[in-house]
C-alpha cells in the first residue's frame, strides 16, 4: 500500500490491478487462476489455455474489490474461493446478484457513484467492441475514483464518445487503459489497440498506462508493439508499480 495520498497504481496481470488513491487500496478485476488453468477463449485466433502467463510475486492487500464485469478474464472461480467473503465488492448493479449467489457479504453495487473510505467511485460506460459484437458482449463498466488525485480505469472498451466524455468531465490525473486488441475469429478488436491508445493519448494530458496484454489468448497486440506504434505511454510489465 502506498503511504502518501495520490494514486499509485501496480499491475498484477491483465487487468488486475492494485489502485491506491489517498492510501485506501483497492483489487480490481482479480484473475488469480494459475497459468494454464483455464481453456482457451473460443472462437479466437489461437488455441491456447488461460491465464497464458503465471501470477506474479505480487502483495494483493486490498481494502475493497472492484469488478467491471464478470466475464472469466476479469473474475474467476480462484478469486472467489480466494477472497474474503465480507470484503466490500462494488460492481454493476446487473451482476449484484450473482455475487450474492457467490457467497460474498458485502456486495455494493454502483448505479452511479458510491464512497468508501473517503474515495469517491464513479462507474463509466463502456462499450465492449463495436456494433451487434459489442450487444452481446454485455455490460461492462469502467469507474473514477476521485480522491486528492483522479484515476480513470475505463475497463473493457474500445475508444468511443462516452470515453472522451468521461475524460472530460472528470480531468483525472492518470488513465489505466485496457489494450491487447482482444478480439474473435470475426469482427473487430473488443479492446483497445494501437489506434484507440492515441486517441486517448490526444484527449487528455493525464498519465496514461495501458493493461491487459500478454495474459489472455485472444488479445493480440504485443507490449512491444504497442510501445513502437504510441509515445507518452506507459506499458507495464505483470507486477510492475506504475509510476504516474
Amino acid at each position: 500500500m502506498s503511504t502518501d495520498a495520490g494514486v499509485d497504481v501496480t499491475l498484477v496481470r491483465n487487468a488486475t490491478v492494485l489502485a491506491t488513491v489517498d492510501e485506501t487500496t483497492f483489487l480490481v478485476d482479480p484473475l488469480f487462476a494459475p497459468q494454464g488453468a483455464l481453456p482457451p477463449i473460443d472462437n479466437t485466433p489461437n488455441d491456447r489455455n488461460n491465464p497464458l502467463v503465471p501470477m506474479p510475486d505480487v502483495d494483493l492487500t486490498h481494502d475493497a474489490v472492484v469488478v467491471t464485469h464478470r466475464h472469466p478474464d476479469h473474475f474467476d472461480d480462484a478469486a472467489k474461493a480466494e477472497l474474503d467473503a465480507d470484503v466490500p465488492l462494488f460492481c454493476q448493479p446487473a451482476e449484484a446478484d450473482a455475487f450474492v449467489e457467490d457467497g460474498f457479504t458485502d456486495v455494493r453495487p454502483v448505479e452511479e457513484t458510491a464512497s468508501f473510505d473517503g474515495v469517491t467511485l464513479h462507474r463509466t460506460p463502456g462499450r465492449h467492441g463495436h456494433g451487434e459484437l459489442a450487444e452481446r458482449m454485455g455490460p461492462v463498466s469502467g469507474f473514477v475514483f476521485e480522491g486528492e488525485e483522479t484515476l480513470y480505469l475505463a475497463g473493457d472498451t474500445v475508444w468511443y464518445e462516452p470515453v472522451a466524455e468521461t475524460l472530460d468531465r472528470f480531468d483525472p490525473d492518470a488513465v489505466v487503459l485496457n489494450g491487447g486488441a482482444a478480439r474473435f475469429n470475426q469482427g473487430e478488436p473488443i479492446t483497445m489497440g494501437v489506434d484507440d491508445v492515441a486517441a486517448v493519448r490526444e484527449a487528455t494530458d493525464a498519465a496514461v498506462a495501458v493493461v491487459h496484454m500478454e495474459a489472455i489468448n485472444h488479445c493480440l497486440l504485443s507490449r512491444e508493439e504497442l510501445r513502437a506504434e504510441t509515445e507518452g505511454v506507459l506499458v507495464p510489465e505483470d507486477g510492475e508499480r506504475i509510476d504516474l
